[in-house]
């Protein structure tokens, strides 16, 4: 029994080996069968990736093939195109050594024409001096004659003439003369603004005129302005009618309808250059007879200080001159005599220019001036009539729009155009720039403090009649 357990125990542990060796071998089947179905898998995915690896192949071996047919025209094509230039650069190079040819020719040519220049020049000077000397020969007795032919040989000869300033003072004073009845009897009649139908018609009757009058300052501007430069050489008396007429034809331009010049100031003509200098420079004295600028508001006369003033007035563009002009344009009003030239001269429409907001620091200084002619004075009637034109009225209707006027400024206006309103006619310049609802619209923001504002505002509105007006509007309306 013992040993038929030992050897049923042995063949059971040998059974059991071999159930662990079977089982073994089942596991390792098992994974080769795995790793075959892995292999099989990759092969399948290979070959769909050779398939497109194929396809692939094919189209860039399409695309390549028409890509080489393309480069191969477009190669084509540029080699025509080579041929063509080099067949266009050998022609022009042939006719470059043609024109190269022709150029030597016609230079030696040249020079074979210069050198027979010459020979005939010679010749010709060869006759000449024959003809001179026979000419002398024939005309010996006569010394008229010779005294002709040095004459005629002096004439050949440039000579260089000198500049003389002409001193004659009998000369200057008949100009003046001239001058100051040009400007008083022609010149000074400027276009006015308030023409109606019958100023249209007296204007188109003597435009032609007109026209040549314009025409014939231009041509004499010129030579005035170069006289000028000499009339400090000149007495100083005669320098006020050359000024004068220079003025008066720079406003004849300016008011004229011939547009031969695109501005009509002096400043944009360039044949005034020499005359116009700094006003407000001295001229430095100088012991030779040269050109020099007149010294301009140094004057003692008052016609003379006024009439440059008011000359140069349109001309300068800097406001430190500006301001110092408008000074002494003041210091020339206080007095009548300054006074009657403002009105001689009809300055008004030349301060008008300076009258606008643009020039701030110079506001004051142009409305002093014109609160200078208000004062009681034989002028003031006449200024009042000059001030009473659309101009006048359109300027200070700009000006009363501007937004945070100066109190002064308004206060000195509000003294003019309450001087204006006295007069009847002028109410419809009031009504047609609309200055009378802007004068309401003032009197109504401005504050009571402001007395004298105040006082000039409501006389103007009850000259105006329409202080009376307001009044019952707004009882009516309490």
């Amino acid at each position: 029994i013992f040993k038929s357990y030992v050897l049923i125990q042995c063949e059971t542990a040998a059974q059991q080996e071999f159930a662990e060796e079977l089982q073994k071998r089942e596991h390792f089947l098992v994974e080769r069968e795995q790793l075959l179905f892995r292999h099989e898998t990759a092969l399948s995915k290979m070959k769909g990736v050779e398939e497109e690896v194929l396809t692939r192949f094919q189209i860039m071996k399409e695309q390549h093939v028409a890509e080489v047919a393309h480069l191969t025209e477009v190669l084509k094509d540029k080699n025509k195109e080579s041929k063509r230039l080099r067949s266009s650069f050998d022609a022009l190079k042939e006719l470059n050594d043609n024109l190269k040819k022709q150029l030597n020719e016609v230079s030696e040519e040249n020079k074979k024409m210069e050198i027979q220049a010459k020979r005939v020049q010679a010749r010709l000077d060869n006759l000449q001096r024959k003809y001179e000397f026979m000419t002398i020969q024939r005309l010996k007795g006569n010394s008229h004659a010779v005294h002709e032919m040095k004459s005629l040989r002096q004439e050949k000869v440039p000579v260089s003439k000198t500049y003389k300033v002409p001193l004659n003072a009998q000369v200057y004073e008949l100009l003046t003369v001239f001058m100051d009845w040009i400007s008083d009897y022609h010149l000074s009649k400027l276009k006015s603004e308030e023409s109606g139908m019958d100023g249209e018609k007296l204007l188109f009757k003597f435009a032609s005129q007109r026209n040549d009058i314009q025409e014939k300052c231009i041509k004499l501007l010129p030579v005035m302005t170069e006289q000028l430069q000499w009339m400090p050489f000149v007495n100083a008396k005669l320098h006020e009618p050359f000024v004068k007429f220079i003025y008066w034809s720079l406003r004849q331009l300016e008011a004229g309808t011939l547009h031969l010049f695109p501005t009509c100031t002096l400043s944009n003509l360039g044949a005034f250059k020499g005359a116009l200098s700094n006003p407000f420079h001295n001229s430095t004295p100088s012991s030779t007879l040269q050109p020099r600028p007149i010294p301009f508001f140094k004057k003692e006369s008052c016609p003379i200080s006024f009439q440059n003033t008011i000359f140069y007035l349109p001309q300068i563009n800097k406001a430190d001159y500006l301001a110092q002009a408008f000074d002494s344009l003041c210091l020339d009003l206080k007095t009548d005599e300054g006074k009657i030239l403002f009105l001689e001269y009809q300055a008004v429409p030349v301060i008008l220019n300076h009258l606008r907001i643009s020039s701030k620091g110079l506001l004051s200084n142009v409305i002093d001036s014109l609160l200078q002619m208000t004062v009681e004075s034989k002028s003031l009637q006449p200024f009042l009539e000059a001030c009473s034109n659309t101009l006048f009225f359109r300027t200070c209707s700009v000006l009363l729009r501007t937004p945070k006027l100066d109190l002064q400024i308004l206060e000195k206006l509000s003294i003019i155009l309450q001087k204006l309103s006295k007069i009847k006619s002028n109410k419809k310049f009031f009504e047609l720039f609309t200055i009378h609802l802007m004068l309401q619209e003032i009197q109504r923001t401005t504050h009571p403090e402001h007395a004298f504002l105040c006082i000039n505002l409501n006389s103007t509105l009850f000259n105006l009649g329409l202080t009376k007006c307001n009044s019952l509007a707004s009882n009516s309306s309490h």
